[in-house]
């Protein structure tokens, strides 16, 4: 059942709306600013394993791609820099990332805890009633990642 509100899209009974309704894509890239582009950009691509893509000196800025999606690091002006307080500010609380199995995200626990100046915030355990898995660190640079495995996003 599909019911209409004025100025919106149809929604089903589920509080669902059907595809053909939307009018995005998804996400086409995140942009986010960060306290050490340099110490960053390293996270990313050896710790990670994302490739750069370009680069903008003037902002500065570095484009990263893992191939599903494309991320902006954005430096900060370091003399002005204030820190995100998730409870007090609006904006970005975290960057959750998906990961292909329950062993990748073992493996990529075990490196990210052993990475210079990343600080995790817990090991891998189950995320709210499950089966969703994940854990949660700060990269070098201060952003808060979420790394997931959901067994209910397995492709065959």
């Amino acid at each position: 059942m599909t019911t209409s509100a004025p100025n919106s899209a149809s929604v089903t009974s589920d509080g669902a709306r059907p595809e053909a309704d939307c009018l995005t894509l998804g996400i086409d890239h995140l942009g986010l600013s960060v306290a050490d582009l340099e110490q960053t950009l390293q996270f990313f691509q050896e710790c990670l394993g994302w490739t750069l893509v370009g680069r903008r000196e003037e902002y500065p800025a570095a484009f990263v791609t893992d191939q599903h999606a494309i991320i902006t690091l954005w430096q900060v002006e370091r003399d002005r820099r204030v820190e995100f307080d998730r409870r007090t500010n609006v904006g970005l609380h975290h960057l959750a990332l998906r990961v292909g199995s329950l062993e990748q995200l073992h493996r990529l626990h075990e490196r990210v805890a052993r990475w210079p100046g990343a600080r995790a915030e817990f090991s891998p355990e189950i995320s709210g009633r499950g089966p969703k898995t994940h854990f949660m660190t700060r990269e070098p640079g201060g952003l808060r990642l979420e790394f997931c495995y959901d067994p209910r996003r397995d492709t065959v």
